[in-house]
This record gives C-alpha cells, structure tokens and sequence, in this order.
C-alpha cells in the first residue's frame, strides 16, 4: 500500500528522538511510519521537517515544499481534523488522535467527521469516555515504545534512592512538590526527587521563566536541600538511562492526559510507577505487578516510599514492567494498524 501520514506541529523526523527530546505524539508518528515502511509499504510522511530525506525506508517530506502524492491508499492525519484533506484522493483516511476524546466532540471537528468519515484512531480507552462514536469506524491503537526504552539494559538505580517525575509544571507538579516536602523527605532525607522539566531546568539554570511558573520555579529551587533536582529531559538513549538509574516513577496524571506517553517508556525501560486515577495512567500500569495507582495522598507518599527502600518489591515489578513491554513493539502495532483497514 502508499500511505501517507501528515503532521504540521513541529519540526521533527524519524532520528530527532534519538538526540533531543520529543513529545510522545511526534515519536509515534515518526515510529508508526518506520515500523509501516519496514513491512513493505511505501510510506511518506509529510511535516515540518527540516530536510527532506530518507529514513528506514519513509520518504520525509517538508509539508510546505514537498510535493504530494496524487492519490493514496491511506492517509494518516495526525491529530488535526483539517489535516484529513490534504490530499484529495485517499482510499481511506484516518484521523489518529491523541488528546482528549471530548476535543472531538466540538461542532466543527464533529461536522467534519461526518463529512469525511475516517477511521478515527484512538490511543487509549480513556479516550473514548469523552467520544461518542456514533456512526464512525473507531479503532484503538495504544502507543508502543522505541527501542532504547526496550533494550535489554539492567536496572542499576543510583545511591541515594532516586524518584523520577516526568510531569508538566501544569499538570500535577506542585501537588507532588507539596507531597514530596511534608510526607516523602521527612521520612527518607536522604532520597531525591528528579524533576524531569524543560521550564524547571531553565530556572535552575537562571534562565527566565513564563510568569505563569514562576512561583512553582522559585519553590522547587528552593527544595534543593530536599532532595529536589531540576534536570533536562534527553533524548530516547539518555532518558532510557535516567530511567534505569532510578527506583520509582511518580506520575500525578491529569484528566486530559490521553495518552500518558512517558509512563509507558518508564515501563518498558523497567521502572515501576505510582500514578493517581487520573487520565491514561491506569491503562499503563499493571497494578500491583509493575507499580500501583494511589488512592489518595498518604497512599501515594506509603507507595513512593515502598520502592525507594524496598528492594524486593523493586526487583519483582522492574522485571515484570519490562517483560510486558516487550510484547507490543511498533512492528506489532502497525500489523495490528494493518488488520484495521481490512
């Protein structure tokens, strides 16, 4: 088949991940495209990127200076409603969607829908709470991981124990910063907390901060003293690695998480999580198998402080984290992707 994805958010392509970190939506396009082209398909993916070229057989294409196919057999349109008719002449046409389900029920999105009729590709079932499909094809296709998050690497957990959060400055920092000051390091000084946030790492740095943050900025660097670090997210290799080095993953989650993308790269690098009820984050974890969703505050602090110094429970659910990812690579979701269209 020819299929042709579309994307016009950012400049990306199939090795920016490698070297730079990238959100989970750009990173599944990217790694959906090369898994399709691995099995046989002519693949082109048309975004903001830089250059064109060819990557593990996808023909990357610059949305504004690429010239499009005159026709597909299936067009991927990434995340944007508008984006399902840039070509003409598809076969068919999917809207893959990684926000929330409610997005799509606006008027103009819905009304576009109907007209167009695609296969409307969700990552999570969290995503369909807020959807009503009524008479569209829906698909679900939950994100895989790349490769290095997959390599079979051992956990080597750094001394002292280290806690890792992935999480927006908007989307639960503080509520962790706040429980991780009165119910975490009080009762293990001696661990860290490795915020993982490009807007708290500038302010570490002494770079200026969106006034929106400030205050949360001026209070993490205050928290230096307990145990809190501001750090820059990497690139798949270096992030994989920050993953192995630590003992636990706090995820606050947040109700328009619809995908919980990094909980899922934690996971597979074997690293357990605690995560709240909120968003995607109970679809990522195995509950008492490869982390736990708290059901409250003082649960989440008692969780986060059993990984940090159990090292039996640790080494149990590490192991299992990683021995589940390892059953859904992309090569896996692009047959599964394959299946959909019949």
């Amino acid at each position: 088949m020819h299929i042709t994805l579309v994307d016009d958010s950012l400049p990306f392509d199939g090795y920016t991940a490698s070297s730079r970190p990238l959100g989970g939506s750009e990173k599944a396009f990217a790694a959906l495209a090369g898994a399709l082209a691995l099995r046989g398909h002519t693949v082109q993916a048309f975004n903001r990127c830089h250059w064109g070229m060819v990557i593990e057989g996808v023909e990357w294409l610059n949305i504004d200076e690429g010239r499009p196919p005159a026709a597909t057999d299936v067009l991927i349109a990434s995340r944007k409603p508008s984006l399902l008719r840039f070509l003409r002449h598809a076969q068919r046409r999917v809207l893959w969607h990684t926000g929330p389900g409610k997005m799509l029920e606006r008027p103009a999105i819905r009304a576009q829908l109907k007209e167009l009729r695609p296969l409307v590709l969700l990552s999570s079932l969290t995503q369909a709470s807020g959807f009503e499909g009524r008479d569209l094809a829906i698909g679900l296709l939950p994100p895989a991981v790349n490769p290095d998050f997959l390599a079979d690497r051992p956990m080597e957990p750094a001394i002292p124990p280290r806690a890792i959060t992935t999480t927006h400055p908007a989307h639960g920092m503080e509520w962790l910063l706040d429980l991780w000051l009165t119910a975490i390091h009080p009762r293990l000084p001696e661990a860290e907390l490795h915020l993982h946030s490009m807007i708290m790492a500038q302010a570490w740095e002494g770079g200026s901060v969106n006034p929106e943050y400030q205050a949360l900025a001026e209070r993490v660097l205050a928290a230096r003293p307990m145990g809190v670090i501001p750090v820059r997210p990497q690139g798949d290799s270096l992030m994989a690695d920050a993953f192995r080095q630590a003992r636990v993953h706090l995820y606050p989650g947040h109700g328009d998480d619809a995908t919980a993308f990094t909980l899922l790269e934690s996971q597979a690098a074997g690293l357990p999580g605690v995560a709240r009820s909120l968003g995607a984050a109970p679809e990522r974890i195995a509950v008492g198998r490869t982390g736990q969703i708290a059901p409250d505050d003082e649960a989440f602090a008692n969780l986060a402080l059993q990984y940090l110094t159990d090292d039996n429970v640790f080494r149990t659910q590490s192991a299992e984290a990683r021995e589940r990812a390892k059953g859904w690579t992309w090569d896996e979701a692009a047959r599964h992707f394959e299946a959909m269209l019949g």
